[in-house]
């Protein structure tokens, strides 16, 4: 950073009671950027210099009332590079970030304004207390097989050693919980985290997870009854809402990367102690009967759970796609796939892009339509160059795309899929607008560059051939136009649903607020 585009701050202090010489320097013009910023300090009797980037550094703590100029910066040593990884110890296993900690004194002041916690961030007012017989309401939810499988490590090496820096322990001060099925989460919210939310319990989670546990979460909250049935009915007027901390350890973290969470290297530690939290929008999607969740790698598959009039309902808070993105999702579950974390996604859309038989890839077949707006009830059906346009009795007007061979059908409530592929460019973090992002068929190559330009900040969506618009919902209606269930799988948030041949799927907004997310402050 040149002189003129950064302000460096200097003090003179101790670290762990060594005496040194603090340069802190930020860009001006980028200041809630962690990347622009960094502590220096040197050692006086050796002039060794350290640098903690901002990158790094979860939240800098007062150590007493007794020590107003005495501070705990909390941060974190980032995993080693992979080609240093048979130098790897057990106290830096390879791939895993570990915490650190050091006392400082008379830090520059910019730097305790930039990092310590406001009021409003304060985590600890975001849990009650438990009785002396009740488990605590700070839960730690391990997702032990989301991504590649770190998720345990990260939680010894990172989060268990910071909480107890904070005076926080297991079993006193907080209860782990490791799922050991695809069910894990759903019965932990049914049977703890909700019942207490509607007694007016105040609940924290750090959700270790990747976006699949966000939508079991989510899902679990709707879900009440002893059969699995769906009510819309409120939750109650006791009821407070859950607030959740995502820690991403998951393959595509596709709701972390686009409100800000990986910008940094704290594994969302620094959301946790720094962040405030908001309402965590989210949609429905229903189904026609007889559609089918598939579970365990698409080996098997679930019924639905269903609302009072029988049709089945799902929630999500990322996507919900059908065509290539569902397809190269679906595809590429598979245990032998995730092994490769984000790159299996790579591997599967080669697959389907260039079909082994030098078949151009498959033109996906329904009558898609949407809603932009609600409108004034009409009486009879317009025509125009691209849609008819019919309206609902609940006074929605559905339009109709001309098209009926698809390839790329994607709604959204996030602007990033993966780290760098931006999907929707005109989404901000947790806005509450559903966009569509859609294209028609065409060969492997031209869906590779659209593609392409997704990574380079959202240019696909200044490409002719691809439609980008707000919407208020969305409807897929097969006719009987598929007649291999491989491309009638519709994509939520992860998870698979697999249609009828004749079977339908609908998405609107959700009105009913359930959950919070913690964001950025």
């Amino acid at each position: 950073m040149g002189a003129e585009q950064s302000s460096a701050l200097r003090s003179m202090g101790q670290v762990d009671g060594k005496p040194v010489e603090f340069k802190y320097e930020r860009d001006e013009h980028h200041s809630d950027d962690p990347s622009k910023q960094c502590l220096n300090y040197r050692l006086e009797d050796t002039n060794d210099v350290t640098t903690i980037s901002g990158l790094d550094i979860i939240a800098i703590l007062p150590v007493s009332a007794h020590l107003p100029n005495d501070y705990t910066i909390l941060y974190v040593q980032p995993p080693p590079p992979k080609d240093a990884a048979s130098k790897a110890t057990s106290k830096h296993p390879t791939g895993v970030t570990v915490f650190q900690s050091l006392v400082a004194t008379s830090l520059p002041q910019q730097f305790i304004h930039d990092y310590t916690p406001g009021g409003k961030s304060c985590w600890q007012l975001r849990v009650d207390k438990g009785g002396q017989l009740a488990w605590p309401n700070l839960h730690i939810i391990v997702s032990t097989k989301s991504g590649t499988g770190l998720a345990e490590a990260c939680f010894q090496n990172l989060v268990k050693p910071m909480l107890a820096h904070l005076g926080q322990h297991e079993g006193t001060s907080y209860t782990v919980h490791r799922t050991e099925s695809e069910r894990s989460i759903t019965e932990l919210v049914a049977s703890v985290i909700l019942p207490r939310a509607r007694k007016s319990v105040n609940q924290a989670i750090l959700l270790m997870s990747g976006d699949g546990g966000i939508v079991d979460f989510v899902n679990a909250l709707f879900v009440r009854g002893t059969e699995g049935e769906v009510t819309t009915a409120g939750l109650g007027s006791m009821y407070v809402k859950p607030n959740i901390c995502l820690l991403p350890v998951g393959t595509g973290n596709a709701l972390a990367h686009s409100i800000g969470i990986t910008r940094d290297h704290t594994l969302g530690l620094s959301y946790m102690l720094r962040g405030v939290h908001r309402s965590l929008p989210v949609f429905r999607v229903t189904f026609s009967p007889g559609a089918r969740l598939v579970t365990a790698f698409g080996k098997e598959e679930d019924s639905l759970p269903a609302d009072e009039h029988r049709v089945g309902t799902f929630w999500g808070a990322v996507v919900c796609s059908w065509g290539f993105h569902a397809s190269l999702v679906a595809d590429s579950d598979t245990e032998e796939y995730r092994q490769h974390g984000a790159e299996r996604f790579k591997m599967a859309a080669k697959e389907a892009l260039f079909p082994a038989d030098g078949t151009e890839p498959h033109r996906y077949q329904a009558k898609v339509s949407v809603v932009q707006e609600r409108k004034a009830k009409a009486t009879d059906t317009q025509a125009t160059d691209n849609v008819m346009k019919t309206a609902s009795k609940h006074d929605l007007v559905w339009e109709t795309l001309e098209r009926q061979e698809h390839t790329y059908v994607l709604a959204t409530l996030v602007s990033n899929l993966e780290d760098g592929f931006t999907i929707s460019p005109n989404t901000k973090p947790m806005d509450g607008k559903l966009r569509l992002v859609h294209f028609g068929p065409m060969d492997g190559n031209k869906i590779m560059e659209i593609m392409g330009l997704a990574y380079q900040g959202g240019k696909h969506v200044d490409d002719e051939a691809v439609g980008y618009e707000e919407i208020e919902g969305l409807k897929i209606e097969f006719e009987g136009k598929e007649d291999d269930p491989k491309w009638r799988r519709i994509c939520i948030d992860g998870k698979i649903v697999r249609l009828e041949n004749d079977g339908w799927v609908e998405l609107k907004k959700e009105p009913m607020d359930v959950v919070d997310l913690v964001g950025k402050a």
